[in-house]
């Protein structure tokens, strides 16, 4: 019997041991036993990925825009006006009433009505708008208005998720996903469309004005077109005016009821050194601004300018990309004189262009 009892202590003490070692030296290792039956994890669910928090935080700030307007049919052999309504969207901007939509949504309109998550109908007053951003800010006389999510200094990526948020064909709020494939120009020499941030949510009839907010919520741009064109089905490519453009036009909407914009009267390409080779890779240092055309009786042609001059720098400031140097330009305010720094056949120079207002 005390041969056993040894026996068995020595046993246990062995297990001790080596339960110890395996505890100090493999603190990760799982040691408790497998259930024969079931597991301990049952009833537990997975975690799914979502984007209910940025919805919540945002949808309540996109709003359902209703416009109205009078016309005289064309097509009537005596005068006879008809009346056009037009759906779209738009996004509360601050508190004290403003609202972003699209140019294209609010034109010709005779009345403005929008549409709150909450239930109020309010009456919009359209302070201003700008064709070549597609932009336009209304304003209601509400209270408790909810803003959109916003960061100045945020800077989305290539890549970065979005969801867009509007009012398709008036079904009601609706969310489409997707990802940035390029950021677009946030400075005021964009030429529309071309120069947007593009992305590939959805974007229906009456979802134009609508928020693109990122994953968090927060507004990365105004929902504006689907590309398009004729006798081609085109999908996955859309169209949103970058945040900081869009609130840089607002407030100059808000401040003089237009946009202006200043030209040189010039076009050129990015080259990388003084013979003018063009800049093909984003990799390049970008040497300056090669004039291919001047228009006749511009800016630049009443400054001297030449085709094959070289711009190096504005107002000693240098340049990484042409659209940085137009968009210098194009913030610059009308009749305000510019020195620019040019290489012109391997001799440089300085020569003093006075800007102009751009119209349309």
């Amino acid at each position: 019997m005390a041969k056993f009892l040894f026996f068995l202590l020595k046993s246990i003490a062995y297990g001790l041991a080596l339960a110890f070692v395996l505890m100090l030296f493999f603190p990760s290792f799982n040691y408790l036993p497998t259930p024969l039956f079931g597991s301990n994890d049952a009833g537990k669910e997975e975690t799914v990925a979502s984007y209910a928090k940025a919805v919540r935080r945002a949808a309540p700030a996109v709003v359902n825009v209703y416009t109205r307007s009078t016309l005289v049919d064309p097509r009537s052999l005596r005068p006879r006006t008809i009346e056009r309504q037009e759906l779209g969207s738009g996004v509360v901007m601050s508190a004290q009433g403003y609202i972003l939509t699209n140019y294209h949504v609010v034109y010709g309109a005779d009345h403005i009505e929008i549409a709150l998550q909450d239930g109020r109908w309010l009456e919009a007053v359209l302070i201003g708008q700008d064709e070549l951003t597609d932009l336009a800010v209304l304003y209601v006389q509400a209270e408790n208005l909810p803003v959109i999510p916003q960061d100045t200094a945020l800077d989305p990526q290539v890549g970065d998720v979005v969801l867009a948020i509007g009012n398709p064909l008036n079904l009601g709020q609706t969310i489409t996903q997707g990802i940035i494939s390029a950021n677009g120009n946030t400075g005021l020499s964009s030429r529309g469309y071309i120069d947007f941030m593009r992305m590939d949510a959805a974007i229906n009839r009456g979802n134009s004005g609508g928020a693109l907010v990122n994953s968090n919520g927060t507004l990365v741009g105004i929902n504006a077109a689907a590309f398009q064109l004729e006798s081609q089905d085109i999908q996955g490519i859309f169209f949103a005016i970058p945040y900081q453009l869009a609130l840089n036009v607002m407030q100059k909407l808000i401040k003089h009821g237009k946009v202006t914009r200043s030209h040189l009267g010039v076009s050129g390409d990015a080259v990388v050194n003084a013979a003018g080779d063009k800049l093909i890779s984003s990799g390049q240092p970008l040497y300056g601004l090669s004039i291919t055309a001047i228009n006749d009786n511009g800016p630049a042609a009443e400054a001297g300018l030449q085709t094959g001059d070289i711009i190096l720098a504005i107002d000693e400031r240098r340049f990484d990309t042409v659209q940085q140097a137009l968009n210098m330009i194009a913030e610059t305010a009308p009749n305000t004189s510019l020195t620019l720094t040019i290489n012109r056949s391997g001799q440089q120079l300085t020569i003093n262009a006075v800007t102009r207002e751009l119209r349309r």
